[in-house]
C-alpha cells in the first residue's frame, strides 16, 4: 500500500462504532510516515477525525496535522454547508426552487402533472447521502487544483454502512432526476420566450440549469471515483460479532453490485492471545471465536485478505497512537 508514487485512494467504511476512523486515521499517518504527502477527510457528518488526532480539524478546511514524518492534511467537511452548496445550486437567482420559479412564469401547473418528478422534494430537502456525495465531489474539485497535486495518497474516513450505500446509488439517482428536469427546462424553453415576450422581461435560467449540470458532472466523478480499481480501494471495518459481521457481508455484497474494487477486511477489537481468561473474557473469546468462524464461512467476506487489529488496553488517540495502531494493522 505504500510503495509507487502514483495517487491512490482509500476509503474506508462499516457499521458505526467499529473503529473506522481509527483505522483510517491510523492509515493516513503511515503513509506520511513512509514519505506519502497525504488528506485524510472526513464525510462522516458526525465528525470523529479531530478527536482521533487530538487536534482541533473543524471549519471544513484543509489542516496540516502536526507529528508525522511527510506533510499530512486533515478536512472535516462542513454538512450544513455542503446543504447550502446544493440549495443554492438548485436555485435560480433571487427564486427559492425550480417548482417556484415555474410558478413565477404560470407553468405551476406542470409541476402537479408531472408530480413523478419530485422537483420540490429533490430540490428544496436534500436526499439522504447527499453531505457526502458533496463533500467528496468537493474535494475532487481541491485535487484537480494544482496546489493540491502533491498528494500522492487520499483516504476517506466514510460515515456508517447506511449512508455509504446511499451515497453508492445517489450519483445515478441525480443523474436520472437532474436529466429529468433540463429536459423539462428544454421543452418549455418556447413557452418561456412566448412569457418574456409577453412580459418583458428577461427569465435567467442558463444559469440555474448550469449549476444542475456541472453538480451531475461532479456526481459522475464519484461515481467514477469509486468504480476505479486501478487507484481505488474500499477497506471494510468491522468487530467480531455476529451482528458486525453480517452487516459487513451485505455491505461487501453491495460494494460488488456497484462494482466498488474491495480487497481487505479489518476485524478490530479482537481480544488478544492469553492464557488465563477471566468468565467474562471467556465469554466474550467464545462470542468472538464464532464471529472469525463466520468470516472464514461466508461466501462474500471468505475471499478477502483479513486483517486482525487486536483491542489494546489504551485510548488510540493522537499521531503515537495512530501509529501503533498503525503498525499493528498495515504491516
Amino acid at each position: 500500500m505504500t510503495s509507487g508514487t502514483r495517487r491512490r485512494y482509500y476509503m474506508l467504511g462499516g457499521k458505526g462504532g467499529v473503529g473506522k476512523t481509527s483505522c483510517a486515521a491510523s492509515l493516513a499517518v503511515r503513509f506520511a510516515n513512509n514519505g506519502h504527502p497525504t488528506l485524510v477527510v472526513s464525510t462522516d457528518p458526525a465528525h470523529s477525525l479531530s478527536d482521533s488526532f487530538a487536534q482541533d480539524l473543524s471549519g471544513g478546511t484543509l489542516v496540516q496535522v502536526e507529528g508525522p514524518d511527510a506533510p499530512l492534511f486533515a478536512l472535516e467537511i462542513n454538512p450544513e454547508k455542503a446543504r447550502e452548496e446544493f440549495r443554492t445550486a438548485s436555485q435560480k437567482n433571487g427564486g427559492t426552487g425550480v417548482k417556484d420559479f415555474m410558478d413565477s412564469m404560470g407553468l405551476g401547473v406542470l409541476v402537479e402533472q408531472l408530480g413523478e418528478l419530485k422537483l420540490g422534494e429533490l430540490l428544496d430537502t436534500p436526499p439522504p447521502g447527499l453531505d457526502e456525495a458533496i463533500a467528496i465531489s468537493k474535494v475532487i474539485q481541491f485535487l484537480e487544483a494544482q496546489e493540491y497535486s502533491m498528494f500522492s495518497r487520499i483516504v476517506f474516513d466514510t460515515a456508517p454502512t447506511g449512508h455509504t450505500l446511499r451515497l453508492l446509488s445517489l450519483p445515478d439517482f441525480l443523474d436520472a432526476s437532474i436529466g429529468k428536469i433540463l429536459k423539462l427546462r428544454s421543452k418549455i424553453a418556447s413557452a418561456t420566450s412566448a412569457i418574456k415576450s409577453v412580459f418583458g422581461q428577461e427569465v435567467q435560467q442558463q444559469d440555474a440549469a448550469n449549476k444542475l449540470e456541472q453538480l451531475r458532472e461532479r456526481m459522475v466523478k464519484v461515481r467514477e471515483l469509486f468504480r476505479d480499481t486501478e487507484s481505488t480501494e474500499f477497506i471494510i471495518v468491522t468487530i467480531p460479532t455476529v451482528m458486525a459481521i453480517s452487516e459487513s457481508s451485505r455491505l461487501h455484497s453491495s460494494l460488488q453490485k456497484e462494482c466498488v474494487p474491495v480487497r481487505r477486511l479489518i476485524v478490530n477489537q479482537v481480544l488478544p492471545p492469553s492464557t488465563s481468561d477471566c468468565k467474562f473474557c471467556a465469554i466474550k473469546r467464545k462470542d468472538q471465536t464464532r464471529a472469525l468462524d463466520m468470516i472464514r464461512n461466508d461466501p462474500e467476506l471468505m475471499g478477502l485478505n483479513i486483517i486482525q487489529a487486536p483491542l489494546v488496553d489504551m485510548e488510540i488517540r493522537g499521531v503515537p497512537a495512530l501509529k501503533f495502531l498503525g503498525d499493528i494493522v498495515w504491516k
